[in-house]
């Protein structure tokens, strides 16, 4: 447990930042999901700009790696190319 009063701070400082963090992590799974489970291209087309801004989002603030979201991004636009 903290023993310093910065201790106790930082504690109290990353369990926000874990919880900010982990929503907006499972909020851009969530979308990233609804498009992979899209079978439509239009609206799947429509959606892509959104969910690729959601996932730069996670980079820009420091959740995934730069790599990850271009892996992300590279994959689910190769499954919108597919569909028909």
């Amino acid at each position: 447990m903290a023993n310093h009063a910065s201790a106790e701070k930082r504690l109290r400082q990353s369990e926000r930042r874990r919880l900010h963090n982990k929503y907006y992590a499972k909020t851009t799974r969530n979308a990233i999901r609804a498009l992979r489970n899209t079978t439509d291209k239009a609206a799947a087309t429509e959606a892509a700009p959104k969910v690729y801004a959601m996932i730069d989002k996670l980079v820009k603030i420091g959740v995934i790696h730069k790599n990850k979201a271009s892996n992300l991004k590279s994959g689910l636009a190769v499954y919108i190319n597919k569909l028909s």
